[in-house]
């Protein structure tokens, strides 16, 4: 990683010093303002002038997005150059699996799981049923993690990619369970996955004792083959009976990480949105009374940078669209875009932009079987004041406005 961005994680990412270095060894003609979400400096097809200010205060170059319709720049290809240093391409590789993984690896699992059966190797299909339906509990009870899995070199390249950073503020007792409130959602939850599936970050460097589990969609562990690699990363169901389960445990050190907004909030993430859905979200926290685990606000700033959304407000017909399937499948459909492989226009590879996730003080939770509504009401404005404080105390360090707040709804 970069010296200058460990120094400065606020760096504006049209100053990346990763183009600067490539500028340096001569890969490319370069430009002042090519951003670090570009590899490098590339081809231009068209003209490109200019740079605007952001909604959260960045300097937003106007390589870092495609160009707005009708800014006369919409022609503008940019391409990748030919000569790219080879762990630039690494990184990129990198995060391609991952990108593939959660948008079509489980797909691919299901087809080939129907075409066994209609091989010669049909009884593997048909073993492996049998061991879906005999397995079936697993996903909600602590998944089967592998530290093999969690250490692959490829979440290193994936992490560097942006790069993502995990951020201690104070320290964690292993002798008791957590359940970490993780904010925002984004689009597919980069944050959460680089820092608490794998070790690339160092969690367990970081947080000696403790061990984490992701929750996920419970839809996701029905699907065959799929299931097995996403428990190895330690992703477990997010039905109730599988937090319930993890946050019991006797001997504490167990930690359940949940993305609070849900899949609703992906439908609110683009670049500057701060809008976190929260106020309803009370579930969390009955089951932290219940459990007795204590509350830990995590925010990842940059999460919402990764990527371009179409407009889709509240009350338009695509809104209303996604808000239907959503309820029905349980799954959001953002129509989101960033940039490409070999161009910087457009495509499904997330931007190249810097992810802190902060990690902020517990609130000590006192187990209750039975909370009432007062005790959730006052344990929940008590987690949300918190949250707030966190943001506040470290926005400016990551490149956001001092007149920015969290919008809460």
């Amino acid at each position: 990683m970069p010296r200058d961005r460990e120094q400065d994680p606020g760096l504006l990412r049209d100053r990346d010093p990763g183009f600067l270095a490539d500028r340096k060894e001569g890969l490319g003609s370069g430009c002042g303002n090519c951003s670090g979400i570009w590899d490098c400096s590339g081809f231009a097809l068209g003209p490109v002038t200019g740079s605007g200010s952001g909604e959260r205060g960045r300097t937003e170059s106007l390589y870092n997005r495609p160009p707005e319709p009708g800014s006369g720049s919409a022609m503008t290809i940019r391409f990748a150059p030919l000569r790219i240093p080879l762990e630039r391409r690494l990184q990129t590789l990198g995060v391609l699996q991952w990108i593939f993984s959660f948008l079509a690896l489980a797909q691919c699992c299901l087809v080939i799981f129907v075409l066994l059966f209609l091989t010669d190797y049909w009884y593997i299909a048909a073993i492996y049923a049998g061991w879906l339906h005999l397995d079936r509990e697993t996903p909600r009870s602590g998944g089967r993690r592998s530290a093999w899995v969690r250490s692959w070199a490829v979440w290193r390249y994936f992490r560097d990619y942006f790069p993502i950073t995990l951020v201690k503020t104070a320290e964690l007792d292993p002798k008791h369970n957590y359940l970490f409130g993780f904010h925002p959602h984004g689009v597919l939850v980069a944050g959460a996955f680089g820092n608490f599936c794998t070790e690339a970050t160092g969690f367990s460097r970081l947080f000696p004792g403790l061990t984490s589990y992701l929750l996920m969609l419970p839809f996701w562990f029905k699907m065959p083959f799929y299931r097995e690699y996403i428990m190895c990363g330690g992703l477990v169901s997010s039905e109730k009976k599988s937090a319930n389960y993890i946050l019991s445990q006797e001997g504490g050190g167990h930690v359940a990480v949940l993305a609070v907004g849900g899949p609703p909030e992906s439908l609110d993430a683009r670049p500057g949105a701060l809008k976190l859905r929260v106020l309803e979200r009370k579930g969390f926290i009955k089951l932290a009374l219940k459990t007795g685990a204590h509350l830990v606000p995590v925010f990842s700033f940059g999460e919402n940078e990764l990527f371009n959304q179409v407009e889709n407000p509240p009350g338009s017909r695509l809104r209303a669209i996604q808000d239907k399937l959503q309820k029905v499948m349980g799954l959001a459909m953002p129509l989101f875009h960033a940039r490409g492989v070999f161009q910087y226009n457009f495509g499904l590879v997330p931007f190249r932009n810097p992810v802190h996730t902060v990690v902020g003080k517990s609130i000590a939770v006192e187990r209750n079987v039975s909370p009432s509504r007062e005790d959730i009401e006052k344990l929940h404005g008590e987690y949300l004041a918190q949250l707030v404080a966190l943001f506040e105390e470290n926005k400016t360090k990551y490149g956001i406005a001092e007149s920015s707040h969290l919008e809460l709804v």
